[in-house]
């Protein structure tokens, strides 16, 4: 535990380091002032925000980029090949999913991707923990076009654009 002298308290500041090496150490300010509390939801702060949060509205121009953060933070791009049974051969698979732990959140994310004719399908789905939207091959690769449009100012998981990369280059492969 470590005093925070900032606050000018006592209250508990604990550290967690996670079961995978890669993990940063995360922290936690345990405050149990009333006072302090009512005053952090006055400037905005909301208690079990992830749970009750709708989507916020966020101008056209800065959408792609708004996007490509949440992707950054709550997103997956997965690329593989799997064997279809029913017919004896391999398939390659590129899927986009975006996860939360509020299920409005992600609706109302469906809605203005579809509206702005980001996507045509996708699937809102449960998890053990939370919601996932799912996207198929067409919508990724269209996903890709629309949030890394400015690639090059490199604001983005190297990790993520790399593995979209990888796919496009394979699939052009294949189709070609």
């Amino acid at each position: 535990m470590i005093s925070n002298p900032f606050l000018g308290s006592n209250h508990k500041i604990t550290s967690r380091i996670g079961k995978n090496k890669n993990w940063k150490t995360r922290y936690r300010l345990q405050i149990g002032s009333k006072e302090i509390f009512q005053d952090l939801e006055k400037l905005g702060m909301i208690q079990n925000k992830s749970k009750v949060m709708r989507f916020p509205d966020v101008p056209v121009e800065y959408f792609p980029d708004f996007l490509r953060g949440y992707f950054d933070g709550d997103g997956c791009v997965h690329f593989a090949r799997y064997r279809r049974t029913d017919r004896g051969t391999w398939k390659w698979q590129l899927t986009v999913r975006f996860t939360s732990g509020n299920k409005l959140f992600l609706s109302d994310l469906w809605e203005i991707l579809i509206r702005n004719e980001y996507v045509v399908g996708g699937h809102l789905g449960d998890k053990i923990r939370g919601y996932e939207l799912v996207f198929g091959q067409h919508d990724s690769i269209a996903l890709f076009k629309k949030i890394y449009h400015n690639a090059s100012a490199k604001v983005f998981l190297d990790r993520k654009f790399n593995t979209f990369l990888r796919a496009l280059k394979t699939l052009d492969a294949v189709v070609a």
